[in-house]
């Protein structure tokens, strides 16, 4: 059974009410697990993925180097009924670039390492950094103040007619097809999820006070996250039956970094204690795993 505490009861009552297949992650042994469990020759479940899927910031740390812990959503998974049973390898990184499911990052060795033919899930979260969304969100604070009702963020990164964000888009798109073909070979077996992002920022794509960019750059970043989710979500719907989309973005909507403290599942760029800015905090880990779990039940 998975508890949140500290949150107002409508949270917890939205959260609990994220069916999958007719029950809810707020219920153990809701469902049977989705495959069978062995414990032979390497992990049932891997997660790979950046800090969003690692739950960075957020208490229950088991790898300082990489700020993982145990509220990511991929290890709230592992505790569902979908990898009850399983052995579980985490290789989640903070940092991560879609680089890192084939190269070191630090100490750590690549991602993909993790995957054997015995691993039978796989979730995967990526493309975040290859955009550079920190550089992004520092550069749209930086030229805010040059034009406040305007979009100068949104000119930057477009000057000259090349749109750099769409641009950096497309190559992780391509860099998450030949991932996905990657495990698939390493894998054969396994169902794999790709783990969307959430709603950082307001759907409506009106900003707030609190956050510090222009009011026209809202609707831009806004339109930057979907237009990566899209890309994640062509990857894994081009046709492989064995993988999936889970969608956390919708379950996410008004839930943002503009909302008040208690709706609010992305935390603004001033967060709260033992949360990281920008990132989901503990319920919205918890949202993005119910979407996740979503998407394992699925046949």
């Amino acid at each position: 059974m998975t508890h949140f505490t500290g949150r107002p009861l409508p949270v917890y009552r939205t959260l609990a009410a994220i069916t999958v297949a007719g029950a809810t992650l707020l219920s153990a042994g809701a469902a049977p697990s989705a495959f069978a469990a062995s414990t032979a020759d390497g992990p049932n479940y891997v997660a790979l993925g950046d800090s969003y899927a690692s739950g960075a910031g957020l208490p229950g740390v088991t790898d300082a180097e990489c700020d993982r812990t145990t509220a990511g959503y991929a290890a709230v998974v592992s505790r569902t009924s979908a990898g009850k049973g399983r052995t579980f390898k985490n290789v989640t990184c903070t940092g991560a670039t879609t680089a890192a499911l084939w190269n070191t990052q630090g100490s750590k060795p690549p991602q993909l390492n993790a995957l054997t033919p015995n691993t039978k899930l796989v979730t995967l979260t990526l493309g975040g950094n290859d955009v550079g969304f920190t550089n992004v969100l520092t550069t749209c604070a930086l030229v805010a103040s040059s034009d406040p009702a305007g979009s100068p963020c949104e000119k930057y990164f477009t000057a000259g007619g090349r749109d750099v964000l769409g641009e950096r888009i497309n190559t992780v798109e391509g860099r998450v097809r030949d991932a996905l073909t990657d495990i698939r070979r390493r894998s054969p077996d396994a169902k794999v999820i790709v783990v969307g992002y959430p709603a950082l920022f307001p759907d409506s794509g009106v900003g707030c006070a609190q956050v510090p960019f222009a009011k026209g750059d809202f609707a831009f970043l806004r339109d930057v996250t979907k237009k990566l989710n899209r890309a994640l979500q062509r990857r894994a719907t081009a046709g492989d039956r064995a993988v999936r989309f889970a969608d956390t973005y919708a379950v996410t909507v008004g839930h943002d970094m503009c909302q008040p403290r208690d709706r609010r599942w992305i935390e603004s760029l001033n967060p709260g204690e033992e949360t990281l800015a920008a990132h989901p905090n503990s319920v919205g880990q918890f949202a993005m795993a119910a979407a996740a779990y979503e998407a394992i039940l699925k046949p």
